[in-house]
């Protein structure tokens, strides 16, 4: 079993206090389509480095915990078959020496013991509908609950129980703030009916507010709800339709339990002739772009 590998550009931009920004490898490897997903996967780290930030990638490999990846790294993750790995996963891929996708809270949490304190992923999970039935809840909630590190994300996906989600993270005692809104987006969508307290405008106020929660003793996390932008997001009224038939089309078929989210958002895909996936390109290199900025201000302030 091998410990965590830390790129080395990776680790000399931590030691030197410059700025650095962790990407999930699931939304490479299970969430587009190949060979699209290689290129998102290059084109986000390079919307990374043109603004002078290290993208630290994470994924396992062969059993080893990487944060950051070289080329050959991100080449695996979008053309192999991969496990999709959140935190339980994590020791049982290394002592059998297998290779994983990492979820939001496997990247918060490889991402965090690296030292690394801004994340940026597509949308977070969160507790699915029926939940008290079924008690599905994604780890991603739980997880952020003891881990230190701003996810920027488009809100959850409009598929899940976005009421109870916000409930949760309430329970959890995370701080959902809103960049530049005060409504909390649903992923394709840039609102979702339901307000939050607390809102900024700028990446600088982002850091300003890590810097408050580390002097407070605080070990949650962020998250920092950024929407699509609207010129990006998807017509709310098409979005609604392909929503109702894909609930309907998943009961016809008697989808039940952690097969319906996989289902859903496939038939969604299909259903709006990709124009769902186009979103949702448009809203993680958004969501990335917004990271790099407040990873910045992060590494003006921890710098002192």
């Amino acid at each position: 079993m091998s410990e965590l590998h830390v790129a080395p550009e990776v680790a000399a931009a931590l030691e030197e206090q410059r700025p650095v920004v962790a990407l999930e490898s699931t939304i490479i490897s299970h969430g587009l389509p190949r060979p699209r997903n290689h290129e998102a996967a290059i084109e986000f780290e390079e919307i990374l480095r043109e603004r002078g930030v290290t993208p630290a990638t994470v994924a396992v490999l062969d059993g080893v915990p990487h944060v950051g990846l070289d080329a050959e790294g991100v080449r695996r993750i979008a053309e192999e078959d991969l496990a999709k790995a959140s935190v339980r996963d994590l020791p049982i891929l290394a002592a059998l020496g297998r290779s994983g996708a990492t979820t939001v809270a496997a990247t918060a949490h490889l991402a965090s013991l690296a030292g690394v304190r801004v994340f940026a992923t597509g949308g977070l999970g969160g507790v699915h509908r029926g939940a008290s039935e079924t008690f599905d809840e994604s780890a991603d909630l739980p997880i952020l609950a003891e881990t230190p590190i701003t996810v920027v994300s488009a809100g959850v996906k409009s598929v899940l129980d976005i009421a109870a989600t916000l409930e949760r993270l309430e329970t959890l005692s995370v701080p959902v703030i809103g960049y530049g809104t005060s409504a909390f987006p649903a992923f394709w969508l840039r609102e979702s009916g339901y307000e939050l307290d607390w809102k900024v405008d700028t990446a600088d106020e982002v850091a300003a507010v890590m810097a408050a929660r580390d002097a407070l003793g605080s070990r949650t996390g962020i998250v920092l709800a950024n929407p699509v932008p609207a010129e990006q997001q998807w017509d709310p009224a098409e979005h609604d339709r392909v929503l109702e038939s894909a609930f309907a089309a998943a009961d016809a078929a008697g989808v039940r339990g952690k097969a319906v989210t996989p289902f859903l958002l496939g038939y969604i895909v299909d259903a709006s002739g990709g124009r769902s996936l186009e979103v949702n390109l448009d809203l993680a290199r958004n969501n990335v772009r917004v990271a790099a900025e407040v990873a910045t201000a992060w590494s003006r302030i921890s710098s002192r």
